[in-house]
């Protein structure tokens, strides 16, 4: 379980011990339906049982730890027209919803923005909004800030 407070951290999946990615792993074979059985699970991915009772409860995946929250992102973005509007179609067309907007005065070519949205009705996970963000043309860089 979850320390008592609920802490979380974000943390790059490279730094992460063997046996935490393949509980990760085995818990996505599970939900997919690509498992009918944690021991079917646990086999595929090579892990011990003991290992995925030990920390199954303790790993989640980006976008399942964010669903239905609110997200904050910043963006850097080249200073050209059309880049921010790009930007707000694409959460549109995943049906994100946009709550705050804040863009400081564009500086030596580039502007930082924060968005603050609600990931409830997604049509698409937080990690997808976050690549596809990142495929835009004009968006040099993504961060995500907050979660609540």
């Amino acid at each position: 379980m979850v320390g008592k407070s609920n802490d979380f951290l974000i943390v790059s999946k490279d730094i992460l011990p063997e046996a935490i990615l393949k509980t990760a792993k085995a818990k996505e074979l599970l939900v997919k339906g690509e498992a009918y059985t944690i021991n079917d699970a646990v086999e595929r991915v090579g892990l011990s049982r003991s290992a995925y009772y030990k920390y199954k409860d303790g790993v989640f995946p980006f976008y399942e730890a964010s669903r239905e929250k609110i997200l904050t992102i910043s963006l850097i973005l080249e200073n050209k027209a059309g880049i921010l509007s790009h930007v707000l179609n694409f959460i549109a067309s995943i049906k994100g919803n946009v709550l705050t907007i804040n863009q400081g005065i564009p500086l030596q070519g580039i502007a930082n923005v924060s968005i603050s949205l609600e990931t409830a009705g997604m049509d698409d996970t937080p990690e997808n909004l976050l690549n596809g963000l990142g495929n835009i043309s004009g968006v040099r860089k993504i961060e995500v800030i907050g979660q609540t």
